[in-house]
């Protein structure tokens, strides 16, 4: 049992490895690509809060996976095949992870998961064994998510065109904007991120006597951190004004004058691109919180089941070390294997800007927000692919890599059925040789 255990445990350190790798490109690529952040920083920042979030808020998703995709009442009498099942799910989403990233395309690894549990599970007890409604929720997904995204960017971004970049001044434009950019972007990815993260808050004003309803905090806490963000903002914003007063005639050098290394020369998109780079910090967050379960989620039931000797039907306990393990294995991958997708995302698709950027991680959010408030099962590669391509109509349909565009929808289309397939045949030759 304990060598099973590491074996298996290895194998979710190469998923969580390989997610790294590909899926953390959504958080990022944008920020690179618009320049906003270097590749250095960028995977300084995404393996802090990727590990951050995986480590604290991971279990949900890991207890979904875990015992959701596959009627686990089915293997109830089998425990054992449900244990190889999962170790050629894990082998099967490596593989197909690894593959995609070699090529610079952006896959979805819940699809990938999904797709391998469906696989095993059909061969293992027949079609019966899969919830055949999760498959359907995730197609529904997969064709709403990138087009939702994509709207609602284009609606973003074509606002602050008109209103701001298209402007004759730019500068006070957007000192008008300013509280409402802050209250967007704390408020769409507030929802997501504070309610977890101010829970113990609340648990203890709780305990300490006084009612409260569940979201006065994370309202409150919202709110404050929009007031700090545009205060900062505004005063950032006057002294890139005092400095065009002094020096018109080198107003698009202000970047330069401030930080030699600044590779944003226009004081405005200097501006938006801070405002990106917290976007991808929430997204950085949230993305670890939510799959990292696509990496452990076989290893805690598997964990599960050598502890009790009995198939996990609901909610499981995961261990902290699964968490720690899964968080460091998309660090990993991240830091070693990250650019091809990075890149992909951030600089293949159109060229961004730091307002395009922060228009396309907007729209990714909100895009996921309203998919959980409906439950439906989306991939944030999905919606922030969808999102670039909608910056991209707006801007011009022209600079659209359309080529790109071609290799990421046929890595989405085959996703689900290559996974199936592999850990299918992978889970076949299992059994002959260990059941």
């Amino acid at each position: 049992m304990l060598i099973t255990q590491v074996v298996v445990a290895l194998l979710a350190f190469y998923v969580a490895w390989n997610l790294g790798a590909n899926d953390v490109a959504n958080a990022m690529g944008t920020s690179v690509g618009s320049k906003a952040v270097t590749l250095k920083q960028a995977l300084l920042i995404a393996g802090v809060l990727e590990f951050t979030g995986a480590v604290l808020f991971g279990h949900e998703v890991t207890q979904t996976l875990a015992t959701k995709i596959a009627n686990p009442a089915l293997f109830a009498a089998t425990p054992q095949i449900f244990v190889v099942g999962m170790v050629t799910v894990l082998i099967s989403c490596g593989v197909w992870l690894q593959i995609a990233t070699s090529r610079g395309l952006p896959v979805s690894s819940s699809h990938a998961v999904v797709g391998a549990i469906a696989g095993f599970s059909w061969v293992a007890l027949g079609v019966g064994a899969i919830d055949w409604s999760s498959i359907g929720l995730i197609t529904i997904g997969w064709i709403l998510t990138p087009l939702i995204s994509g709207a609602i960017a284009a609606l973003f971004y074509s606002q602050i065109k008109h209103w701001i970049l298209d402007q004759p001044n730019q500068l006070v434009q957007l000192q008008e904007w300013i509280p409402w950019l802050s209250t967007i972007l704390l408020g769409v990815f507030g929802v997501i991120v504070l309610p977890s993260l101010t829970e113990p808050l609340t648990n203890f004003v709780i305990e300490l006597g006084f009612t409260i309803p569940a979201y006065d905090i994370p309202l409150l806490t919202g709110a404050i951190a929009a007031v700090g963000l545009t205060i900062i903002s505004w005063r950032q914003l006057e002294d890139l004004g005092e400095m065009e007063e002094k020096f018109p005639s080198q107003t698009q050098e202000l970047p330069s004058i401030q930080n030699p290394k600044s590779q944003i020369q226009n004081p405005v998109e200097r501006l938006f691109g801070r405002f990106q780079l917290l976007s991808a910090c929430f997204v950085a967050f949230a993305h670890g919180s939510n799959d990292v379960g696509n990496a452990i989620a076989p290893l805690a039931a598997i964990v599960y089941i050598n502890r009790t000797g009995s198939v996990p039907t609901d909610g499981i306990t995961i261990p902290i070390w699964i968490l720690i393990l899964g968080g460091a294995g998309i660090v990993g991958g991240l830091a070693v294997c990250g650019k091809k997708v990075i890149a992909t995302i951030g600089e293949n698709i159109i060229a961004l800007q730091p307002s395009s950027g922060f228009c396309a991680e907007l729209a990714t959010a909100t895009t996921i927000l309203i998919a959980s408030r409906l439950g439906l099962p989306v991939s944030t590669s999905h919606a922030l692919v969808g999102g670039v391509v909608g910056i991209g109509l707006v801007q011009n349909i022209k600079s659209i890599k359309f080529k790109t565009l071609q290799g990421i929808a046929a890595a989405w289309l085959i996703t689900i059925p290559v996974s199936a397939g592999l850990c299918a045949a992978i889970f076949s030759i299992a059994r002959i040789l260990f059941l």
